[in-house]
């Protein structure tokens, strides 16, 4: 089979991995590599025997994972406020002497789609500001030079859409979520009065986006998917981030990449796979990454532990309560180097599944005589990407009610901590959470990229921090988010809409302002996400009596105007 059919296949197993394998290291399989850089690529392969999905199977890193829209609130009919720009300090770089309104800058977006024919997305004279859509769900087209999938369509394409008196015809792709759409006009749509006014951070810039595919069927089954909630692979968006990354040129053309997407699976210690890359990327000139920190601060689905320890060891209980109409989900348990964990499990009915004993690397299946769930339990001593303790636990057919972990862990450092997640909201189908659950430490994966940008999200009407928001820090002990963006009842061209997505789309507009300044207009022409971060780290706004950095707020509020006040040396940060 060709690369394109591989990928296309549901048969064909993909991962994204961070070496490139040598032709000896694949000899007799059937294969297709796709090279991201020197260092990171994307493998399709036909399994040699029937496909079961563990971790005993295959290392941790080699599962893909599934990422969810990072939006918390559907659009709602509101007026328009200028209030998350104002905040922000972005209406007032837009107005002279700094004029600055993304002009010359590409702003990127990893997501949905785009509704091109929307005014807000088109210059004066009617033409498109849009340079091109690469749609990877649409196959009887043209893919992109060098990749194998979907199918592009160019600046020349889309106007001669928006002439004609049926565009689709012309240019098929569109956004039936709206998600994209609504990213894109926060943070670069033209100023209009379409519906009602309407008012982007950037309205200059150009704009790229990657209508992402969904991930496979098998993938789907694996972490139980419900019906209809999209979820992406990282396998896809590390292709999308390639394709954005490399529109740059160093020196004229900075690129804004936007990541709309998140997930709990993972380290939440910036050590996936496609962390690193998107980490790769940022540290590349004239490129800024910026993710969502995602919206699960409120929704119990973290717990996180530290105590004291010695060698006889200590044992804690967790409770876990399962909502009713739950089919399944996949939970994880991170532990601490170099402590050892042991684990029972019983169900709401009384039933229990003894100490597991980890010493076999195998996966070890569990079923119960009066209930119909069964657990998939995995144990990886050392995690490749973290070096720590992973337990992995594949729940079907839960049985509703309170579920409870009995948690041993013994070491010799003096103190010990794991910490559990469960999978975002829109992965579950009920209300299943944590009793004792914490809202820190629950940014989602892959925000914590330590090169890139991570947003959290307030309220701009009365600087409240919104509620819904992912907290930091880093499990591992890095500083995450960056800072504060307005997130809640944010403008776009399709209603009012709430989440961590809408922060980062206004911080994506304040980095294309930043940029047009440093790169375009020569004052920074090497900049990247590092300095831009630390610019807005430096500008951003911090209330009197509050200690920074804060794992709700980071460094404080976002604001550009600020940031360019301590560059002329106006004020002090």
């Amino acid at each position: 089979m060709s690369c394109r059919e591989q990928a296309l296949s549901n048969d064909y197993t993909e991962i994204m991995v961070d070496y490139i394998l040598a032709e000896k290291d694949v000899e007799g399989m059937n294969y297709c590599m796709f090279r991201l850089d020197d260092q990171f690529a994307i493998l399709y392969f036909l399994p040699r025997e029937p496909r079961a999905i563990n971790v005993s199977r295959y290392t941790y890193n080699s599962i893909p994972k599934l990422y969810g829209l990072m939006q918390d609130a559907d659009g709602r009919a509101g007026g328009y406020s200028a209030q998350n720009l104002t905040n922000s300090g972005i209406l007032q770089v837009q107005r002279p002497p700094l004029s600055l309104t993304g002009k010359g800058v590409i702003v990127g977006f990893v997501d949905t789609g785009i509704r091109y024919d929307m005014d807000v997305f088109r210059r004066e004279d009617g033409t498109s500001r849009i340079l091109s859509i690469w749609d990877q769900t649409i196959q009887d087209g043209t893919p992109p030079e060098g990749f194998d999938i979907g199918t592009e369509y160019t600046n020349a394409q889309i106007n001669e859409a928006l002439r004609s008196d049926d565009p689709f015809s012309i240019v098929p792709s569109t956004d039936e979520d709206g998600h994209g759409t609504a990213m894109a006009s926060v943070a670069a749509g033209q100023s209009t009065t379409y519906g009602a006014f309407f008012q982007g951070a950037a309205p200059d810039a150009d704009i790229v986006m990657v209508k992402c595919r969904e991930g496979k069927q098998y993938l789907r089954d694996y972490y139980m998917i419900p019906e209809g909630v999209p979820a992406y692979s990282d396998a896809d968006i590390g292709m999308a981030v390639k394709y954005l990354d490399q529109l740059a040129r160093v020196g004229k053309r900075p690129v804004i990449i936007c990541i709309g997407m998140g997930t709990n699976w993972g380290d939440h210690s910036g050590n996936s796979v496609l962390s690193r890359y998107l980490s790769r990327v940022a540290e590349k000139r004239n490129r800024v990454v910026v993710i969502p920190g995602g919206n699960e601060g409120n929704a119990g689905h973290h717990y996180g532990s530290l105590f004291a320890i010695n060698s006889t060891g200590i044992e804690q209980t967790v409770e876990m309560r399962v909502g009713e109409g739950e089919q399944g989900f996949l939970m994880e348990l991170w532990g601490s180097r170099p402590n050892i964990t042991k684990l029972s499990i019983r169900s709401p009915g009384g039933e229990t599944i003894p100490v597991i004993d980890f010493r076999s690397r195998e996966t070890r299946n569990y079923s119960f005589v009066y209930e119909r769930t069964r657990i998939a339990v995995d144990y990886v001593l050392v995690e490749q990407g973290s070096g720590d303790e992973l337990v992995v636990m594949r729940f079907t057919m839960p049985t509703p009610g309170v579920w409870t972990f009995l948690v041993e862990t013994k070491g010799e450092t003096g103190y010990g901590n794991f910490n559990m997640w469960l999978p975002i909201t829109q992965f579950l189908r009920s209300e299943t959470y944590f009793l004792r659950s914490t809202p820190y430490m629950t940014l989602t994966v892959p925000s914590m990229a330590s090169s890139a940008i991570t947003p959290s999200a307030y309220n701009a009407d009365n600087n409240s921090f919104y509620i819904e928001s992912s907290r930091g820090f880093v499990r591992a002990g890095g500083i995450k988010p960056d800072f504060a963006a307005p997130g809640v009842d944010v403008p776009t061209v399709l209603g009012n809409r709430s989440g961590s997505c809408m922060a980062v789309a206004i911080t994506v507009g304040a980095a294309a302002q930043f940029m047009q300044w440093a790169v375009v207009e020569g004052n920074d022409v090497l900049a990247q996400s590092v300095e831009v971060k630390a610019y807005f780290i430096r500008g951003a706004v911090r209330d009197p009596g509050m200690i920074y950095p804060s794992r709700s707020w980071g460094f404080g509020r976002l604001n550009v105007a600020r940031a360019f006040e301590i560059i002329a040396g106006t004020t002090s940060s």
